[in-house]
């Protein structure tokens, strides 16, 4: 382990205790951080705003809740509204297609070869560009998606058996033609939009010393940044906000929803003409809402789950999930220099080939996916009891993600699967509490 990543993993087990007899990373989200794990876990203002902050993050739940209609509507989209895909701003549903009244996953599309739209990106589908919009205000959408389940059997150490599933996602065009073999898709779930902020005020350095592309340390993880474009700035910068890491901003991944998602043009995204569906200050109202969602405490852990963290560090776990992170400046006061506990080290990893989407996305590989937060993991199934797990929502159940990990993870996977059923349900305890 390289000295920066030994100082934040010290830092972490040094967080596990303040002496006092309570968990420091029950604060999840440092002082934004509130005491809710119901199924409104998810919608509250993080604890530290000021009162007129408050009024502009009700301002924001304004466009991100609304239903939008014609004209600013589409006219192709995937759902009608953000709160459509982020219901109680957690995480979205595994519907998509026709046969779903809105869907609440999209599919990314790019071509093997041509010219990328941006330095270093994707190559965009010609009249589809890079994301497929299966709904239409007029006429038909740009395609017609099935999504059925492939289930195998596995089996933990002591031969008991589950079964996972994994999706197959089928687009046609209308007429029933297939894209073309030159096109590769990746299906993903909307993620939660809680915490956002925070992790965005991680400093670029923390990640870097996070990562370790070459393994330089021997311990079998290459976590490494994405390497992306900024539009804004018209320069490559780090990539943190994604299922790959592909955007560098929240301002711009907002404006890249309410685009691509629900065909809304914005300040950032503008029509030909240079008209805007989203008025300035709702994309800024918006911004401020998904930057300022405050994330649950977690629940207290009993003896079984204190366990659990245990084993979390000694199955692996904590090597890509790394518990404590610590925040830099930001433009929201309240977020700024606040010690977090979101279990990522927000660095692409290689987990194997099952999870590949085989499509490339900036520097990212098909194998590879940003380590996702765990903050809030015991209370995703509260909010939506439907709700699964990974990016693409294969997963029924936590442990179910945990199996399908591969590469990096093989041996955090492995150890967890030959563990006794007692210690597997310690650690999922553990989990459960986040």
């Amino acid at each position: 382990m390289t000295v920066p990543r030994l100082a934040i993993a010290l830092c972490a087990l040094a967080a596990c205790s303040d002496g006092g007899g309570r968990d420091p990373e029950d604060r999840q989200g440092g002082d934004t951080t509130v005491a809710d794990r119901t199924r409104d876990a998810f919608t509250h203002p993080a604890q530290n705003l000021t009162v007129d902050q408050r009024h502009v993050f009700q301002a924001g739940r304004g466009p991100f809740d609304f239903h939008w209609e014609i004209p600013q509507l589409g006219p192709l989209f995937n759902n009608d509204a953000c709160f459509g895909c982020h219901g109680g701003n957690g995480r979205g549903l595994s519907l998509i297609g026709n046969g779903a009244l809105q869907s609440q996953g999209l599919i990314r599309v790019s071509l093997t070869t041509g010219t990328p739209d941006v330095p270093g990106g994707d190559v965009p589908v010609p009249g589809f560009g890079l994301q497929l919009q299966d709904h239409a205000t007029v006429g038909l959408p740009e395609v017609l998606v099935t999504l059925s389940w492939i289930e195998h059997a596995e089996r933990y150490g002591d031969g008991e058996a589950v079964m996972l599933r994994a999706p197959r996602v089928e687009p046609l065009l209308p007429d029933g033609s297939f894209l073309g073999g030159d096109v590769r898709t990746s299906y993903r779930q909307a993620p939660g939009v809680f915490g956002l902020g925070l992790l965005e005020a991680v400093p670029d350095a923390t990640l870097v010393a996070l990562a370790d592309p070459d393994d330089d340390d021997g311990d079998g993880i290459s976590g490494r940044v994405n390497l992306v474009w900024d539009p804004e700035r018209q320069a490559q910068a780090i990539g943190r906000f994604g299922h790959k890491a592909t955007v560098p901003t929240l301002r711009q991944q907002t404006a890249g929803a309410f685009a691509t998602d629900m065909g809304l043009s914005n300040q950032l995204l503008p029509d030909p003409d240079g008209r805007t569906d989203v008025t300035d200050d709702q994309l800024a109202q918006t911004l401020f809402f998904v930057s300022t969602i405050a994330v649950p405490a977690a629940a207290p852990q009993d003896a079984a789950a204190r366990r659990g963290r245990g084993l979390f560090d000694d199955f692996g776990c904590a090597s890509c999930h790394v518990p404590t992170l610590v925040t830099g400046d930001h433009a929201v006061p309240q977020l700024a220099h606040q010690t977090i506990h979101p279990y990522t080290d927000l660095l692409l990893h290689d987990v194997g080939d099952l999870l590949t989407d085989a499509r490339p996305d900036f520097t990212a590989q098909g194998v590879e996916w940003r380590t996702p937060p765990l903050w809030g993991l015991g209370v995703v199934q509260i909010v939506a009891p439907d709700a699964t797990f990974l990016h693409d929502g294969r997963a029924r159940t936590i442990a179910e993600a945990i199996l399908w990990h591969g590469g990096e993870a093989l041996s955090a996977r492995e150890a967890f699967r030959h563990a006794t059923k007692q210690q597997r349900a310690a650690l999922i305890g553990f989990l459960q509490t986040l």
